[in-house]
C-alpha cells in the first residue's frame, strides 16, 4: 500500500527512501539498468538523542540539517533525486483489517471513511488516510487494510524534509515498508502467515503480514539498548564496552552458562513470552486466516549471535534472518550492503522499492 502519494506527470519518477526515526537516519536510493536493479547510493546517520522523541521532532531545523548531512553522505554514489518517499514510525500509525460489505469501489469510500473513524482515537478530520483493498473473507465480506496517522505527524514530517530541501512524494508505514522488502513477491500465492521482528534500538516490533499485507502490529520495549544495559550491570561495564561484548560474544554457547546469556536471559524469556502472546491474540482475532509459518528478524539486533537457534527452539518455529535483497532483480551481482548489515536497512530497502516503482 502506498500512503499519501503525489501523483505527478514527471520524466523522472523514481524517488529515493528516507527511514526517519528517534535516532538515526537511513537514505538508500535504488535504479534499474534493463532487467536488473542496483544500489546507487545509501548511508546512514545517527541522530542525536532528544531531537526526536516516539516519533515527534523537536528540534525541525537540527533534523532537517541531519537530513542534508545523511543525503549528502551517502554512496557510492550521491543520491540523484530530490523526491523522498518517507517512513511514517509505527507508533503513529493506525494500520487496520475492517470488513464491509460487497459494493462497487465508488459506493464504498464513505463506509471505509465511517469505519475507519470508528476504528481509531481520533476523528477522521484529524488524520490523513488511506486504504488497499484485499481479498474477501469467509462470509464473504470485503476485506480493506486501512491506514490513518495525524495530520500534525505528516504536516511536521513534510516541513522537515521540506526545510532539508527534498520533495516529498509520500509517506508510508514502517511495517508495510518492510513487509515489501523483506516477503518475497514471486511465491506471495503460496506463502503461509509470516512474523516480522524488528529488533530496533529503542524497541522492538511485531508485524505479521500474509500474502504480502500485514494484518497486525504491535511493538514492546524490548531493545538493543536494553540488551546492552543488562550486559552492563550484569558484568559490571560501560555501554560501549558491553555493546563490543555482545557483538563479539552473543548467546551461542547458552547451554554452557555464558555470561552474555546470564545477563539477559530474563530478556530473552520476556522476549518469547510477548512473541507467543501476540500469535495467539492473532489466531484469536483472525480465525479464519493463515497460520504462522515463520519469523523473519530485521533490525540491528537482528545480529545477536545465537538468537536464532535460540529463537527456534524456544518458539518451535522456523526462525531466519531477514533479506532485503529478496525482491531485488540482482542475478550474480552481490549488493554493496553486506548481509550483517543488511538487517539494519529493510525499511529503507522496502521505501526505495516503492520509489523505483513509483508511477506504476
Amino acid at each position: 500500500m502506498s500512503f499519501l502519494n503525489k501523483k505527478i506527470i514527471s520524466f523522472e519518477p523514481k524517488a529515493f527512501g528516507l527511514d526517519l526515526s528517534d535516532l538515526s537516519i537511513k537514505v538508500l536510493e535504488l535504479e534499474r539498468e534493463g532487467k536488473r536493479e542496483k544500489i546507487v547510493g545509501y548511508g546512514a546517520l545517527d541522530v542525536p538523542p532528544g531531537l526526536i522523541e516516539d516519533g515527534k521532532i523537536i528540534d525541525k531545523e537540527k533534523v532537517a540539517a541531519c537530513i542534508r548531512e545523511a543525503v549528502k553522505k551517502a554512496g557510492p554514489k550521491k543520491i540523484s533525486t530530490k523526491k523522498v518517499i518517507c517512513s511514517v514510525p509505527e507508533s503513529k500509525a493506525f494500520l487496520r483489517i475492517i470488513s464491509i460489505p460487497k459494493m462497487k469501489e465508488e459506493e464504498s469510500q464513505e463506509a471505509i471513511k465511517w469505519e475507519i473513524e470508528a476504528s481509531i482515537p481520533l476523528s477522521i478530520d484529524q488524520v490523513y488516510y488511506d486504504w488497499q483493498f484485499i481479498e474477501a473473507d469467509v462470509s464473504g465480506k470485503q476485506n480493506i487494510l486501512t491506514l490513518a496517522v495525524g495530520k500534525e505527524t505528516i504536516d511536521e514530517m513534510t516541513a522537515v524534509l521540506e526545510m532539508a530541501g527534498l520533495a516529498v512524494y509520500g509517506f508510508e508505514v514502517e511495517s508495510v515498508a518492510s513487509a515489501r522488502s523483506l516477503i518475497d513477491q514471486k511465491n506471495i500465492a503460496k506463502e503461509k502467515a509470516s512474523f516480522i521482528i524488528d529488533l530496533g534500538s529503542q524497541r522492538t516490533g511485531f508485524i505479521v503480514v500474509v500474502k504480502g499485507i500485514p494484518y497486525f502490529t504491535s511493538s514492546i520495549p524490548f531493545s538493543s539498548e536494553s540488551i546492552n544495559d543488562a550486559i552492563g550491570k550484569s558484568l559490571n561495564l560501560n555501554f560501549q564496552e558491553a555493546e563490543k561484548a555482545k557483538v563479539n560474544q552473543g548467546i551461542e554457547n547458552a547451554e554452557s552458562g555464558s555470561p552474555i546469556f546470564t545477563a539477559i536471559n530474563s530478556l530473552l524469556e520476556n522476549l518469547g513470552q510477548e512473541i507467543e502472546k501476540t500469535l495467539d491474540f492473532y489466531g484469536e482475532m483472525n480465525k479464519e486466516t493463515i497460520e504462522v509459518e515463520k519469523i523473519i528478524l530485521c533490525g540491528g539486533g537482528a545480529n545477536l549471535k545465537g538468537l536464532i537457534p535460540y529463537l527456534e527452539k524456544r518458539l518451535g518455529k522456523v526462525v531466519e534472518l531477514g533479506n532485503p535483497w529478496v525482491n531485488l532483480k540482482i542475478k550474480n551481482n552481490l549488493p554493496i550492503i553486506n548481509k550483517e548489515n543488511a538487517v539494519r536497512y529493510c525499511t529503507v530497502v522496502g521505501l526505495a522499492l516503492r520509489g523505483l516503482e513509483y508511477e506504476d
